[in-house]
C-alpha cells in the first residue's frame, strides 16, 4: 500500500521511501487525536521549542 510521504530536509511530498534530494522521508498525516494522549505534553514542548529555534516566539 502507498502512502504521501514528505521529505524531511526539503519538504517536498514524495511516495518513494527516499526523496530525490537523497534523504529519508517521513509520513506526511499527523498523529491520530485521543483525550488520553500520555505523550501531549512532550509533543507541545517540542513544538514550542522548534518555534523558539527558528525565532518565531
Amino acid at each position: 500500500m502507498k502512502h504521501i510521504l514528505k521529505c524531511i530536509s526539503c519538504n517536498k511530498y514524495t511516495m518513494q521511501e527516499v526523496c530525490g534530494c537523497g534523504a529519508k522521508t517521513a509520513i506526511a498525516k499527523p498523529m491520530r487525536y485521543t483525550h488520553d494522549d500520555k505523550f501531549s505534553s512532550y509533543r507541545r514542548r517540542a513544538k514550542i521549542e522548534d518555534y523558539i529555534k527558528r525565532g518565531l516566539l
